[in-house]
C-alpha cells in the first residue's frame, strides 16, 4: 500500500531561503514530508535534473473585469487561470473591481458568481474602492475584511477610479482599523491630464504619445504623496507597477527610513520599451498600459530594485485587451492614445520571463525568484504558509521546472484569450513542465489535467504587515522596520 497521494522524487527543492536535494511527499492535498526514503506515492513524478519550486503566486491580475471605460478583458476566470497555472502559477489573486455608487459587497458577489464555476485553481480577490461613501467605509469594508477580502486598491488617477488626498485618508484609515494592505496606483492625475491635452491639441493622437503624457515625473511625485499618506496614518501601502527609477528611488528613501513601505514592477517594466508604442500604424496600441514601459535605463534600474529588495514582488498587472474592436480598439479603428484600453497580458509568462532573464543571467538568485513571486506575495496577501512555499503542512502547490528547456515565446504557445503576446520573439530558458494543484497534477506534456470549478476561494489573513490598530497615532517611529521584519530584506 503507498504511503502517500503523491511522491516527487529526486528533484532540487528551492523555497524562498533555501536550497536542497529533498523528495516531497503529499496526502490529501498538503504536504507531510521532505526528505529522502520517504516510502511509495499512489502516483510519483521523477523530477531528476529538474527544480521543485512552490507554484507562484500571482497577486495583480485583472480577470473578467470591466474596465472604468466600460471595456470588458479578454479572459473570463477559466482562460485567465488556464493561461496562469500553464506558466507554474497556482494562485491568483484578481479584483473585484467597484463601479461609482455600486455596492461593494454587491461587487464582491457578482465576482464570486463570474470566478466559482470556471476557476481551475485555487483564486482570492483583492477589492479596487472607487467609491468610498459613508456606507463603504463604515460597514461594508470592515465587514469585506472581516470575511478575508483583506486588500484593496485604490487609484490616484482615471476619472472614474482615482480618490483625492482626502479620500486616500479615509481608505487608509479603514485600513489600518482592521489590518488590511492598500494598494496604490501611484500617478499624477492633472499632470496627465494637462499633457494629455497640449498633445492632442497639438495633432499628437497616436499611441506613442501615451508614453509621453505619462511623465516619470508624475509617477515619481505620486509615489512620494502616497508615502506621505502612508507615513501620516501609520499604514502600509504596496506602490504597484512601478515602472521608473525616479519612482523606485521615492519608495526606496521611504524603506530605509524604516517606513512600511512596500513596491512590486512588472514584467513589461523589464521586456518592453516606449519604443514598442511607435510602431507601424496602431500597432503600438498593444504595448499601451500605465505606466507605459520607460527606457533600457529605466529597465536596469527595475532590475535593480528586484536584486536589493526594493520590490518585494513581481506581479504581471495582467490586463488583457484584444487587438480589436472587442478591446483595444474599442473606440473605433483609429483611437487617439486617450481611447485605448489600457494593459497588456503576461500572467502565463511572468514566471518563465523571470526566470530565463533572471536567475538564467545571474541578475537574482533562485530563492530570490521564489520570494519574488510567490512567497513574498503569500506573506503580504496573507496567504502564508498555506501558500508560496514548500513546506509541512502547505498546500501541496508545486511547479517542476526544467531549467535547460529553450523556447521562442508566440502567442500560439500561450493559453490566454488575447491574440497576441507584447513579448513575442524573446528566447527563454526555462519553464515548469509539470504543475500541482493542491497535491493534484493540473498540468503535464502541456496538456491540462483541471476542470472549470476545481479552483478554491481562498479567504485570507490579515497582512502581517498591516495590524489591526484601534487608535490613532500620527507618523510611526522610523525605527521600527517592519518591511524588513516581514520580508527579510
Amino acid at each position: 500500500m503507498s504511503n502517500f497521494d503523491l511522491l516527487v522524487r529526486n528533484g532540487t527543492v528551492a523555497t524562498a531561503s533555501d536550497t536542497f536535494a529533498a523528495d516531497v511527499a503529499v496526502k490529501d492535498g498538503r504536504i507531510v514530508a521532505l526528505g529522502e526514503d520517504l516510502g511509495t506515492g499512489a502516483n510519483e513524478i521523477d523530477a531528476t535534473g529538474k527544480l521543485v519550486l512552490p507554484g507562484g503566486v500571482e497577486g495583480h491580475c485583472h480577470i473578467e473585469q470591466i474596465s472604468s471605460s466600460r471595456v470588458m478583458t479578454a479572459d473570463d476566470f477559466y482562460s485567465g487561470t488556464v493561461s496562469a497555472v500553464f506558466g507554474g502559477t497556482t494562485t491568483v489573486i484578481p479584483f473585484a473591481a467597484q463601479q461609482r455608487g455600486a455596492s461593494l459587497r454587491q461587487t464582491v458577489e457578482d465576482y464570486h458568481a463570474c470566478a466559482g464555476p470556471k476557476a481551475v485553481i485555487d483564486y482570492g480577490f483583492h477589492l479596487i474602492i472607487s467609491d468610498p461613501s459613508d456606507q463603504v467605509i463604515g460597514q461594508e469594508l470592515p465587514a469585506l475584511i472581516k470575511d478575508g477580502y483583506t486588500s484593496f486598491k485604490v487609484y490616484m488617477t482615471y476619472d472614474d477610479l482615482r480618490l483625492d488626498d482626502y479620500q486616500m485618508l479615509e481608505v487608509l484609515s479603514a485600513a489600518r482599523r482592521d489590518g488590511a494592505m492598500v494598494m496604490v496606483h501611484a500617478e499624477n492625475h492633472d499632470m496627465i491630464r494637462w499633457l494629455s491635452q497640449k498633445l492632442l491639441d497639438g495633432g499628437h493622437w497616436q499611441p506613442q504619445y501615451h508614453a509621453v503624457s505619462h511623465s516619470r515625473a508624475g509617477e515619481g511625485e505620486a509615489a512620494h504623496r502616497a508615502i506621505a499618506l502612508s507615513r501620516l496614518m501609520d499604514q502600509p501601502i504596496l506602490v504597484v507597477h512601478v515602472s521608473s527609477q525616479e519612482a523606485m528611488d521615492e519608495i526606496r528613501l521611504a524603506q530605509d527610513k524604516g517606513l512600511k513601505i512596500f513596491a512590486e514592477t512588472c514584467p513589461q517594466y523589464l521586456f518592453l520599451t516606449a519604443q514598442d508604442l511607435e510602431k507601424d500604424g496602431m500597432d503600438g496600441a498593444m504595448f499601451c498600459c500605465s505606466p507605459p514601459p520607460r527606457d533600457a535605463n529605466d529597465q536596469e534600474a527595475m532590475w535593480r530594485g528586484l536584486a536589493n529588495g526594493t520590490f518585494s514582488v513581481f506581479s504581471s498587472d495582467h490586463a488583457p485587451y484584444r487587438y480589436d474592436e472587442s478591446g483595444k480598439l474599442a473606440a473605433g479603428p483609429q483611437p487617439t492614445f486617450k481611447q485605448i484600453a489600457n494593459g497588456v497580458p503576461g500572467i502565463e509568462l511572468r514566471l518563465p520571463l523571470l526566470f530565463s532573464e533572471g536567475v538564467g543571467k545571474g541578475r537574482i538568485d533562485l530563492n530570490r525568484f521564489v520570494a519574488l513571486t510567490a512567497t513574498n506575495v503569500a506573506k503580504l496577501y496573507g496567504l502564508h504558509p498555506q501558500k508560496g512555499t514548500i513546506a509541512v503542512g502547505s498546500d501541496a502547490d508545486m511547479a517542476i521546472w526544467d531549467p535547460d528547456l529553450e523556447q521562442t515565446i508566440e502567442h500560439a504557445m500561450l493559453h490566454d484569450n488575447v491574440g497576441y503576446t507584447p513579448y513575442a520573439g524573446i528566447k527563454l530558458k526555462g519553464w515548469p513542465t509539470t504543475v500541482v494543484s493542491r497535491g493534484k497534477v493540473v498540468v503535464s506534456d502541456k496538456t491540462l489535467h483541471a476542470e472549470r470549478g476545481d479552483g478554491k476561494f481562498l479567504p485570507r489573513a490579515c497582512s502581517p504587515a498591516a495590524e489591526p490598530l484601534n487608535r490613532l497615532e500620527p507618523e510611526m517611529d522610523p525605527a521600527r522596520n517592519f518591511g524588513a521584519d516581514l520580508l527579510g530584506r
